[in-house]
């Protein structure tokens, strides 16, 4: 993949920061990067590598963390929209995180400055400048301003 432009990296980097900071601070799990990959499949091997991902304090105490891959979809990913992406490709992209088992996916679309919240396939909630975006029940206590994730952008 090419790399990614320069908005894209400033709303990652952000919404990265804010939360891995809240997850440090409650002792909730570890936040990850992009280009971490998580392996979602076998035969063949799948793995994705979300923009943003979270892993419960559980199950690193179970698995650790690799070198490798980790071996399983993280509780929470978040992907931020490229202008090349395609509504069908990030829908693809989100159910194939979903049927591995993440729990809680939010893609971020600069664009439109919004977040879609994908609870499952069919629990989908569109949130706008305006709202605030919470961690729900997989990243407790966790809350922004969807506007926090766009500052400083035309």
């Amino acid at each position: 993949m090419s790399p990614a432009g320069s908005e894209h990296g400033a709303i990652g980097m952000e919404l990265g920061m804010l939360l891995a900071y809240h997850i440090r601070e409650h002792r909730l799990g570890r936040a990850f990067c992009a280009e971490t990959g998580f392996k979602i499949g076998n035969n063949p091997d799948t793995v994705l590598a979300p923009d943003v991902a979270f892993v419960r304090q559980s199950r690193l105490d179970e698995i650790g963390i690799p070198k490798a891959f980790f071996p399983e979809a993280p509780a929470l990913v978040v992907e931020v929209a490229s202008p090349s992406d395609t509504i069908e490709e990030v829908d693809a992209k989100i159910r194939r995180w979903l049927a591995a088992g993440v729990e809680l996916a939010w893609v971020i679309n600069p664009s439109g400055r919004t977040v879609t919240i994908y609870r499952a396939v069919n629990d989908i909630q569109v949130l706008t400048e305006q709202d605030t975006l919470t961690g729900e029940s997989v990243v407790p206590g966790f809350a922004c301003q969807v506007a926090e994730l766009f500052v400083g952008l035309k």
